[in-house]
């Protein structure tokens, strides 16, 4: 148990471009270096992060473990020793049963899935799962759903074919109550869908729901909304395609994208027009 919003959970949070934190619990604060340690992270100072912990002082505590593994996991140069050993550490932690494990076995997937130099992704998926059988409401369990369903979509052998892939990516939004992290996988099982030209309604479906659930940021809700409108328009479904491209011309800056979207629904109004006509 950690104190309110402590500093290794918002480094992590920034690192693993987590949008939504888990709500924090009452706990005894950290050590001044381990603290410290963090925020130097937070800042991307991870070799002034490793020395500052290499320089603490005090006894080692689960979290300064936890800290000088995820510091090794980042700090350059990277070596495959190094990560063999952070590897070890994280295996440790996670066997507790306080939030530390959790990040820890979480943690401990994502080396085998993107750091060492030979991926393991069914070794990975096997520690997602775990971690999800174990903690089913952990956020760190319900992040490693997310990219368990990247590793269905894409990595593992079974199931090859790209239905099944994306049914059983599809399969763990039950699991996730987390709507951000749902917002996550749909946008994932959206862009699998269009890389393995699966049907757009079934494409749509997801992307609609990431529109519904909403908090992306940067260029992607410009993105999304045209998508979105194109997407429709292409699936026939006009009236879905106008509500869109009118949004988007509503709710971001004009620029040069908006041109194409005023075209774009000038050629909705035509192709409306000749089905109305076609009409009996």
């Amino acid at each position: 148990m950690f104190a309110p919003y402590p500093e290794w959970r918002r480094w992590c949070g920034a690192w693993l471009c987590v949008t939504l934190l888990p709500l924090a619990r009452v706990a005894a604060p950290v050590s001044d270096d381990t603290a410290a340690a963090w925020q130097l992270m937070a800042d991307h100072l991870v070799r002034d992060a490793h020395v500052r912990l290499d320089q603490a002082k005090g006894p080692p505590s689960r979290e300064s473990d936890f800290a000088q593994a995820v510091v090794a996991v980042d700090y350059q140069p990277v070596t495959q020793a190094r990560l063999r050993e952070a590897e070890a550490t994280f295996a440790a932690l996670a066997a507790g049963q306080d939030e530390i494990a959790e990040a820890a076995a979480y943690m401990q997937a994502r080396l085998y899935q993107v750091h060492f130099q030979s991926p393991d992704y069914v070794r990975a998926a096997a520690l997602y799962r775990a971690l999800a059988e174990r903690h089913p409401e952990s956020h760190w369990a319900q992040l490693g759903l997310v990219k368990l369903g990247l590793l269905l979509l894409y990595a593992l052998p079974e199931p090859s074919a790209p239905a099944e892939r994306i049914g059983a990516a599809t399969a763990l939004l039950a699991r996730i109550h987390e709507e951000k992290l749902q917002r996550d996988l749909h946008l994932q099982i959206a862009r699998a869908g269009t890389f393995y030209d699966q049907p757009l309604d079934s494409v749509l479906a997801h992307l609609i729901e990431v529109n519904r659930i909403g908090g992306l940021v940067g260029q992607a809700p410009e993105d999304l909304a045209v998508e979105l409108g194109e997407l429709s328009l292409r699936a026939g479904h006009y009236a879905q395609a106008r509500t869109y491209f009118e949004a988007y011309l509503r709710d971001f800056v004009p620029n040069l994208r908006s041109v194409t979207v005023r075209r774009r629904l000038e050629d909705l109004a035509a192709l409306e027009a000749k089905a109305k006509g076609l009409r009996p």
